[in-house]
């Protein structure tokens, strides 16, 4: 009666696991090119919540200082409070510090240095699943799959890498990808590595075995 219950048992796993792999391989494989607009490439980098910034006013050490951009995407600095930064651009921040401090400050001159890069969360390149650090991390100009598992730390030893799965937004509707980590990091097989766009989301089950 239990050899029964026990090759019920196995029975019931290698299903389950036939059709976790006919499910991958009916995925159409990452693109090798992300398909990233040129101009979107080279945009000037959008400042996120998360980001460190470093404030510098001209002349003013007192209402310089280094700040963090605040989940609700704000920053707060000795003279200005509560001022929105997420989604510009150093520059634009700066400007927009220097109308605020023109208040206390007899023609203010602010740079912004942004010193810790997560970027707005549309940027980020999320990686969850059985990866050594699982995190999000702000995308950079011809970024690759390899890239991020390097930022990452690699998969874990429970890590099933051939089975991850790589989710885009395409044209507003969610794409869903196979990739092949395993091959990548294990076999050296540089065929596997594949572009990554600003937004994809890098899935990592974790092994049956």
């Amino acid at each position: 009666m239990k050899v029964g219950k026990a090759k019920l048992v196995i029975a019931g796993t290698l299903l389950v696991l036939l059709q976790a792999c006919a499910s991958h391989r009916g995925l159409p494989p990452a693109p090798v090119s992300a398909g990233v607009p040129v101009e979107d490439a080279l945009a000037d980098y959008r400042i996120g919540p998360g980001d460190t910034l470093n404030v510098m006013v001209w002349r003013t050490p007192e209402a310089s200082m280094t700040v963090s951009v605040r989940p609700d995407g704000k920053i707060t600095t000795p003279l200005v409070q509560d001022l929105p930064a997420t989604g510009k651009t150093a520059r634009e921040l700066a400007r927009d510090l220097e109308k605020a401090l023109s208040q206390y400050v007899q023609q203010p001159i602010v740079t912004v240095i942004v010193t810790g890069f997560v970027g707005p969360y549309t940027e980020q390149i999320r990686v969850i699943g059985q990866a050594a650090k699982p995190q999000a991390l702000a995308y950079r100009r011809g970024m690759s799959l390899m890239d991020v598992l390097i930022a990452v730390g690699g998969i874990t030893e429970f890590a099933a890498g051939n089975r991850a799965n790589l989710i885009r937004t395409v044209d507003g509707k969610q794409q869903k990808y196979a990739v092949r980590l395993n091959d990548l990091i294990k076999e050296g097989d540089i065929s596997a590595n594949v572009e990554v766009r600003p937004g994809d989301v890098l899935i990592i089950p974790e092994s049956y075995f």
